[in-house]
């Protein structure tokens, strides 16, 4: 993980995480960027409060109270990948809203080096959805792969 806090006052510079695949990934799941709470841990979806791995139990039966290593051997074995949109942003704290200056992921790159991917899940139409629509629209308008957008499974803030 690598985070500057020289960039802009209130604000962070961030570099994600390396993608997870298995040897043929059918899925990639792509979020924006990993939260502080993700970066910190070095774990896709560190939040334990995050729904993400409740849901990957319920639908790909990736257990979700066992150990990260674990969890990522599980979802490799089903076919599915994980990566981010954004290589780097600054943002402040955790706030897909407040991301600037964005660089995008290599995901041609990832598509090309992984031809089993069929499908492109978007964790989050703030988040994910917006990044790929404005920095890479060449894997957006792909007919052969699926793309989907999710609702985000980040956790919010409530306000009384």
């Amino acid at each position: 993980m690598m985070r500057n806090r020289n960039p802009a006052p209130g604000k962070e510079y961030t570099c994600g995480l390396p993608p997870v695949t298995g040897e043929n990934p059918a899925v990639l799941i792509l979020g924006s960027s990993p939260s502080v709470m993700s970066l910190e841990k070095a774990e896709y979806y560190g939040n334990p409060r995050n729904q993400f791995w409740q849901i990957m139990e319920r639908i790909a039966g990736v257990p979700a109270d066992r150990p990260y290593a674990e969890r990522i051997s599980c979802l490799k074995k089903r076919r599915f990948a994980l990566w981010d949109v954004l290589a780097t942003c600054e943002r402040h704290a955790s706030c897909d809203q407040s991301i600037r200056n964005p660089q995008a992921n290599d995901i041609a790159g990832l598509l090309e080096d992984y031809p089993t991917i069929a499908c492109i899940a978007l964790n989050g139409n703030v988040g994910a959805t917006r990044w790929m629509r404005r920095l890479l629209p060449e894997v957006m308008s792909r007919t052969d792969i699926r793309i989907y957008s999710l609702p985000s499974r980040r956790v919010r803030r409530m306000h009384a």
